[in-house]
């Protein structure tokens, strides 16, 4: 399953595709560091937006935070994926729904050549997008503190010839509907449809 994404876009893109769609972003914890990077893995700290009070009914708002991704089970291996179907994803103060924007996830595959060493390891984005979100979840966890993991469900059409399973691309216009808890998870997790993603050898 997904175990590594590219997060290479400025804060300031972020911001104003979230204003677009009337979604105030704010930064509860100071302007998150957000250099370029390639390869973002397990356990390290990335950029998470989630819900956050609202002062008028017109607009909503976001926090946008850094947290760890993945927190640990209870046999200590991280938890980074988490199966959506048959779950309802709802919002609380110690966890609950979050979005983590990238313009890039890596997917790896058994080698085309027997001789290598290693798995191929192909690079998926999001057509002309500059970055897209995940739908995700945090929780605090006595251990990490709070902490995030991406959800995932059956595979697109896209995705499928690569891995049995995708994380979730929550659609742009869905996001504030995530963010706020409100409309049932189910309703807004699916697989993402033909033609979404280009994917190129990594």
């Amino acid at each position: 399953m997904c175990n590594e994404v590219a997060r290479r876009i400025a804060l300031g893109l972020i911001r104003e595709d979230f204003s677009q769609l009337k979604i105030v972003l704010r930064f509860s914890e100071g302007l998150p560091n957000l250099a370029a990077a390639d390869s973002i893995r397990i356990t390290d700290t990335t950029a998470i937006i989630r819900a956050a009070p609202a002062n008028n009914a017109e607009t909503a708002e976001a926090d946008m935070i850094q947290r760890r991704w993945s927190w640990p089970s209870p046999n200590g291996k991280p938890v980074y994926n988490y199966r959506s179907e048959g779950r309802e994803l709802g919002n609380s103060a110690k966890g609950g729904r979050c979005l983590i924007p990238i313009d890039g996830f890596y997917e790896f595959t058994a080698p085309a050549d027997p001789k290598a060493k290693r798995k191929d390891k192909w690079l998926f984005t999001c057509g002309d997008a500059p970055f897209f979100c995940v739908a995700g979840l945090w929780r605090a966890d006595p251990r990490v503190g709070e902490a995030f993991t991406m959800l995932t469900c059956e595979p697109g059409p896209d995705i499928a010839p690569y891995h049995s399973r995708q994380i979730v691309l929550m659609p742009r216009e869905h996001w504030a509907d995530w963010l706020g808890g409100e409309v049932p998870s189910a309703a807004l997790i699916a697989p993402t449809p033909a033609g979404t993603l280009h994917v190129a050898r990594a």
